[in-house]
């Protein structure tokens, strides 16, 4: 393995001197992602053994993720450059992977994981898609000194430290928290219409009626990748159901089978009767463009949406675009963590280390989350840095009933998702709701 890195090496070597040090990379955000995530790395050739810079020795910390999208890439840029500036003697390379929603660097991620080549450090769900996929796996160092040396056990909701926790020890830092059911409208098309954004399912249905009747598509959904309906899915759950019902579901406390979930699948394929034709060519940015155009009025995504509006397409929060709770949710909060851990097997633990610390820090935290379109997992954070929309969600977060996200990787196993994302794709398709209902019934033995 050696021996191919040397010749790569010399390779790229040759290739930067006969090109004279031209550099042709871009962003391309063709689709809903783009090529190379704006990757921050220093090659080989330019590290020396002197004042600061990287030694030829040093192996570089690759920090693997999905961030290529809007809002989400501007984070990992802004957080690679702070750690940077902190530690300039060590050399990042951005291995971010795109497409898919996070799909395709799942998969890279396997693979590498089971052949014992891990990144330095990945981006991971807190919850189930950490616990289950890889802690179980024996796969992750625990990292409890860390978080001593940190003084983070207070700076963390404790609810949050759990989620990232299995058997006692705590493996991932959380640099951020999504909330996921929100409903974004667009301004404009309310106030021509005279609409007021729907609280309830009841008004819901009365608001997409209206606008249907004047010419306009109600709610948009891009489901090119079926994650997509099943994240409309779950925000209809937990409205019907309550925080406490909905967890139930996870723990098969609750079946499939109960009248509530009927009752909730009947209100999800009603609410399709609304969407835009092209749904399932769409991607979720795709969507979001619809609302920010005023083709489409409403639609129910993460508060990435909302760095998406913001940073790509220069909207103003409260001003072109509106939020709400999804229908019946006012009062809870569906939780998306994303987290970084430290794998097994890698060889730089000290240079992980440094960057889980920067990350895990307030100027990290807020470095990130301003341009992501989240807000700060610490409880500390700078609010003052935040939008209305960022300062809004801060204090439901403190104050609302939580809930995992099913469609993000926290509420369940992986395994039982892929089933669940597999029957989503044929229900939106055929909408028959029993169909639906047995077939993740009878996948919750994967739960």
């Amino acid at each position: 393995m050696k021996i191919f890195r040397l010749l790569a090496l010399m390779m790229a070597l040759l290739l930067t001197v006969a090109a004279c040090g031209s550099d042709d990379a871009g962003s391309d955000r063709a689709e809903d992602d783009v090529d190379d995530g704006g990757a921050i790395e220093q090659s080989e050739d330019d590290d020396t053994e002197s004042n600061g810079a990287v030694s030829s020795s040093r192996e570089k910390l690759e920090i693997f993720s999905w961030w290529t999208g809007a809002g989400e890439e501007d984070g990992l840029i802004a957080l690679i450059e702070l750690f940077q500036e902190q530690h300039p003697d060590i050399a990042v390379e951005n291995a971010a992977v795109a497409g898919g929603a996070g799909t395709n660097a799942k998969a890279v991620l396997a693979s590498r994981m089971q052949g014992n080549d891990p990144p330095a450090t990945f981006q991971v769900h807190g919850g189930a898609e950490l616990n289950e996929s890889w802690v179980a796996a024996d796969k992750m160092e625990p990292l409890n000194d860390l978080f001593e040396e940190q003084g983070w056990m207070d700076k963390f909701p404790q609810e949050l430290i759990d989620m990232v926790s299995m058997g006692g020890d705590i493996y991932s830092v959380p640099v951020n928290i999504h909330r996921s059911n929100v409903l974004w409208y667009n301004i404009h098309v309310f106030e021509e219409h005279g609409l007021e954004p729907p609280t309830t399912f009841d008004e819901f249905f009365e608001v997409a009626d209206a606008l249907l009747d004047a010419g306009v598509t109600p709610l948009a959904l891009g489901d090119r990748e079926p994650w997509a309906a099943t994240h409309l899915f779950e925000t209809v759950l937990l409205g019907v159901l309550g925080p406490e019902q909905y967890e139930q579901l996870w723990t098969q406390e609750l079946s499939f089978n109960d009248d509530q979930v009927v009752e909730a699948v009947e209100i999800f394929k009603r609410m399709l009767g609304y969407i835009n034709s092209d749904h399932s060519s769409r991607n979720w940015q795709d969507a979001s463009q619809l609302v920010a155009n005023g083709e489409a009025a409403m639609n129910v995504m993460g508060d990435w949406a909302k760095g998406y509006f913001v940073n790509d397409l220069s909207l103003e929060v409260n001003g072109d675009f509106g939020y709400v709770a999804t229908p019946g949710t006012e009062g809870m909060f569906m939780v998306v963590t994303d987290t970084f851990g430290l794998p097994k097997g890698v060889d730089n633990t000290d240079d992980v280390k440094k960057f889980l610390s920067v990350l895990g820090s307030v100027e990290g935290q807020d470095a990130f989350n301003v341009l992501k379109g989240s807000i700060p997992a610490r409880v500390d954070a700078d609010v003052s840095k935040y939008d209305e929309y960022g300062v809004d969600t801060i204090n439901d977060f403190q104050e609302a009933e939580l809930a995992a996200s099913l469609a993000h990787g926290s509420a369940a196993s992986e395994g039982y998702l892929t089933r669940v994302n597999q029957e989503m794709n044929i229900f939106v398709t055929q909408q028959e709701v029993q169909n639906f209902i047995d077939a993740i019934e009878a996948a919750a033995g994967d739960l």
